[in-house]
């Protein structure tokens, strides 16, 4: 087997603070032990004619956030390192009308019918297609994408303890997936400008306020392509 390399990422990120004034600029990056992590490419998010893309455009737009997705994604195939997808449920008629409790996240899907089941906004982004190699974990039902799914067993069992996190939207499922992976003792990196959101004061208060409590790092698509693509594919 080759050796195992690290690199540091986001070492030229601004000077971010959590709520106790620490630091979140940099974290050791270990491909035997890392994965990209990929949250809701669905139509209904990020293609002309999706259900919430009129909600997110502008924001997305201004920060090249599908771009950025795609390159991310690509540098990570390259350098071979492990590719999971968190999805969400899509919508199927039945899913709701017995609960006795729904969150007002989960009434708003019911209401909209988004990321509904067998149509074209409940289906990845074409570009986004996963390879039979990549993972795609059981689709979550509220936000988090560990909550009542497969993902923390499908990276414990392929060896991942650190998490590239992108994807949409940042104060919702981002947030909750970063929090939840911080409570299981994963290290986090989550990349600002692969992710995006209604607007600019929810951008800011997930990725700038929030996140920094729980990821090791917030850095930009550019830092951590630079940072995969210096992690040289092992040659045996």
């Amino acid at each position: 087997m080759g050796r195992t390399q690290e690199v540091t990422i986001g070492e030229s990120q601004p000077n971010l603070t959590t709520a106790g004034g620490n630091a979140v600029n940099t974290t050791p990056y270990d491909k035997g032990i890392t994965a990209l992590l990929v949250i809701d490419p669905y139509n209904d998010f990020i293609s002309e004619g999706g259900k919430i893309w009129p909600r997110i455009k502008t924001v997305a737009e201004a920060n090249n956030c599908v771009p950025n997705m795609l390159q991310i994604r690509s540098t990570a195939r390259q350098a071979q390192l492990r590719i999971f997808y968190a999805t969400h449920h899509r919508y199927r008629p039945g899913d709701y009308e017995t609960w006795k409790y729904i969150a007002p996240i989960q009434k708003a899907a019911w209401t909209r019918k988004t990321f509904e089941y067998g149509t074209w906004g409940g289906e990845f982004r074409t570009e986004f297609a996963p390879k039979p190699s990549e993972i795609v974990a059981q689709e979550h039902w509220c936000s988090s994408g560990f909550a009542n799914t497969d993902l923390d067993l499908q990276l414990k069992k392929h060896g991942i303890d650190q998490l590239i996190v992108i994807g949409l939207i940042a104060h919702t499922c981002i947030e909750a997936t970063v929090r939840y992976a911080a409570e299981l003792g994963y290290d986090v990196t989550v990349v600002r400008d692969a992710t995006a959101d209604y607007s600019d004061e929810m951008m800011h208060a997930a990725l700038d306020i929030n996140i920094p409590n729980y990821a090791s790092a917030v850095v930009t698509a550019k830092e951590v392509v630079h940072s995969i693509s210096s992690l040289q594919a092992s040659n045996s």
